[in-house]
């Protein structure tokens, strides 16, 4: 398996990141069921993907970020999944 789809997250980002997607991504759904403006859909649209992303690569466990930057958690340094 090739690095770049390495686990780099620690399982407890990981849940943090379901979590907190999840949140997001509903409230910037509910939000946008009432936007009055342009602006307003934009910014709750941002918020949901936002949201969905951190949802997807805490359920992956890879960070494309983390992997760019060569970051991987020290309770995670040795690791081959």
């Amino acid at each position: 398996m090739s690095n770049r789809w390495s686990i780099n997250i620690t399982p407890a980002e990981r849940a943090a990141r379901i979590i907190i997607g999840g949140a997001g991504a509903v409230v910037g759904i509910v939000l946008l069921v009432g936007a009055t403006s342009t602006l307003a859909v934009a910014l709750e649209l941002l918020l949901v993907l936002a949201g969905l992303d951190l949802v997807v690569t805490g359920a992956l466990g890879h960070c494309p970020l983390y992997a760019r930057l060569g970051h991987v958690p020290a309770s995670l340094k040795g690791r081959t999944s």
